[in-house]
């Protein structure tokens, strides 16, 4: 090969070479990068609208005897009283009427305890003294008249008594004799009854036990007891009036106080019990702790209005419960049905 060849061979390699760097270059340059794993996305947490309520619930106490239409006598409390449980709240009208009941079944009650208490112990002492002298008395006259009807009876044969006397004396020791039979049944009468009177006896004292329990029971229904120890809450009759629908009074225990909430049944699968939360009242700057304690059972439509346009009308929610910390029951003890914002955290 002459040196001109040489050198156009030369420059023949020099090119090939650089398009396969050029190749190479471009590839790698249109080679996609290697994707980055993104870390996982934070728990998130559940916001809704809730309300403040006693632990307890709000109770409304109404009148115990159901349909039965009876105006209000005695009113013993007012708002904001503290009552213990089982404390007399209030009277109705008929009170003294079933009170009148409940005593004369107490002396029905006494009357026939008293009856049975007599059978057991049968005759007084006096009584069954006096019928032991009485039988003592006969058998002393028996005594006699039988002397008199033998003495009499062998008279007879010697001519010396008349029969009739003997007939007649025979007669008088026959009927002492039947007398002091009587006299003694009656003091065995006396020291013991028959099986069959303390039965009836018993019969009539437990009938007499049940209609003072049903005195009693009626007679309560014509008053109103505090369920529980709390607050009055409301007044809603007052004495004179005839109780509604509204009720008489609405109670609450104020010492533990709770945040219900409605919470949408797409967040349920984010709640736990026990979860922390936060409460947001209107009007105040700090925040309270609460902690998810209830979880409830049942979904239903929310009835809650709204005027978002774009809100779902037809959503569904359940009905969540958080108990507040002290601070928290503090503050918002006088504060029962305001509406609040809760937070959830994860």
């Amino acid at each position: 090969m002459t040196r001109r060849g040489r050198i156009l061979a030369g420059i023949a390699a020099l090119a090939l070479a650089g398009g396969g760097y050029v190749l190479v270059t471009r590839g790698e340059a249109t080679r996609p990068a290697a994707t980055v794993a993104a870390a996982p996305a934070a728990p998130v947490g559940v916001g809704a609208l809730g309300r403040v309520e006693p632990a307890s619930r709000i109770r409304r106490l109404t009148q115990p005897g159901g349909m039965a239409v009876t105006r209000l006598d005695r009113l013993l409390v007012a708002e904001g009283d503290q009552v213990a449980e089982g404390q007399l709240l209030a009277e109705f009208a008929d009170a003294a009427q079933k009170d009148a009941a409940v005593a004369q079944a107490e002396a029905a009650v006494a009357e026939q305890r008293a009856s049975l208490e007599r059978m057991h112990a049968a005759g007084r002492p006096s009584e069954v003294a006096a019928q032991r002298a009485r039988i003592a008395a006969l058998g002393a006259q028996l005594d006699l008249a039988e002397r008199e009807a033998e003495r009499s009876e062998r008279l007879v044969p010697t001519g010396a008594g008349a029969v009739a006397a003997a007939d007649r004396a025979r007669s008088a020791a026959v009927r002492l004799a039947a007398e002091r039979a009587q006299a003694q049944a009656e003091l065995d009468s006396l020291l013991s009854s028959r099986p069959e009177d303390i039965a009836l006896a018993q019969a009539r004292l437990a009938a007499a036990e049940a209609a003072l329990t049903k005195a009693q029971a009626d007679a309560e229904l014509s008053r109103v007891r505090a369920p529980f120890a709390g607050t009055i809450l409301r007044v809603t009759a007052r004495p004179g009036d005839q109780v509604g629908n509204d009720g008489l009074m609405e109670i609450g225990d104020l010492t533990r106080m709770d945040i219900v909430a409605d919470v949408y049944e797409t967040d349920l699968p984010r709640l736990r019990l026990g979860a922390p939360a936060e409460i947001v009242v209107p009007g105040e700057t700090r925040r309270f702790n609460a902690t998810l304690s209830e979880i409830g059972w049942t979904v239903r439509r929310n009835i809650q209005a709204n005027t978002d346009p774009v809100a779902a009308v037809d959503s569904r929610t359940v009905e969540v419960r958080l108990a507040l910390d002290e601070a928290g029951s503090a503050a918002l003890r006088r504060r029962s049905n305001m509406q609040v914002q809760v937070a959830i955290r994860p």
